[in-house]
């Protein structure tokens, strides 16, 4: 029956817990915050603290819960909430990859687990829970029968049992997920890094073959520039050559009529023949 009173306690102690977080955290952060990582309205961390406070205090320790000073209760509650907190966040950080809380922001804190004000505020909340909240409750002890705390500790153990289970899985799923996000980021990354890191070579890859390219077609250029300069040049001396003998046939025409009247006008021979020279020098006419 200890065992079921504990885990009562220890489901109540909880309830309180998340209570006391989503006030606190929906005051700070001006809207609803639904604390823990459960879907149950309870948080794991207070129920164990203070069932392990009612322990410590009321059996381990000499004296009884009513003798403890106030020190000594303020003491050992900031230890071990200090131990509890950065236990519990290490676990579940290592578990989901994920943290429930933050003091980074916090003075004098500890990977941002937990912090000497923080730890201060348990210490003095230690105080009420020993002196104030265990009393009451095991006071409750007396009043309800041993069978109702086994029959509710049943119930309330199934109720927490589904709600780890179900909260486990939907964790598990979301990390799955995450992880394969993760997956596919970190492969389009790589690939986009083997892009960029492969850039510069498929750049002068390209600009090499753009290049060459260019070269093959001034080269090919070339070559038809030269038939097409041949083929003016051929064409050229075709037209001379024709123009040439157009002028050499009226040329000689011509002169084949001058000579005619040299027999009979010998004073114009001088100028005959520096015509002839003339007309030999420039059209290549031979007589």
């Amino acid at each position: 029956m200890i065992f079921a009173q504990y885990f009562v306690e220890f489901m109540f102690y909880s309830f309180l817990g998340w209570v006391w977080e989503s006030i606190y955290c929906t005051i700070k952060e001006k809207h609803w915050q639904d604390r823990g990582f459960l879907f149950g309205p309870y948080c794991p961390i207070y129920g164990s603290c203070i069932v392990a406070a009612e322990i410590v205090f009321g059996h381990l320790l000499p004296g009884g819960i009513q003798n403890m000073s106030f020190l000594t209760i303020f003491v050992i509650s900031y230890i071990g909430s200090a131990v509890a907190e950065f236990g519990t966040s290490w676990v579940l950080e290592k578990r989901f990859h994920a943290r429930w809380w933050d003091y980074s922001e916090m003075p004098l804190n500890i990977q941002g687990r937990i912090c000497v004000p923080v730890s201060i505020c348990f210490g003095v909340a230690g105080i009420f829970c020993v002196k104030v909240l265990i009393p009451w409750m095991s006071g409750l002890h007396t009043e309800i029968p041993g069978l109702v705390y086994e029959g509710l500790a049943m119930v309330l153990a199934a109720i927490f049992g589904a709600d780890y289970a179900l909260t486990e899985a939907s964790l598990n799923a979301l990390l799955k997920r995450m992880e394969e996000y993760k997956a596919d980021f970190n492969e389009r990354a790589q690939e986009t890094y083997v892009k960029i890191s492969e850039a510069p070579t498929a750049i002068r890859t390209a600009v090499s073959e753009q290049r060459e390219e260019l070269r093959e077609k001034r080269e090919i250029l070339g070559e038809e520039l030269k038939e097409v300069h041949e083929e003016h040049r051929l064409r050229r001396e075709e037209l001379a050559e024709e123009f040439l003998t157009k002028i050499n046939g009226f040329q000689q025409s011509k002169l084949k009529n001058i000579k005619k009247f040299v027999s009979e006008i010998p004073e114009d021979l001088e100028a005959y023949e520096k015509l002839r020279d003339k007309v030999s020098v420039f059209k290549n006419i031979k007589y």
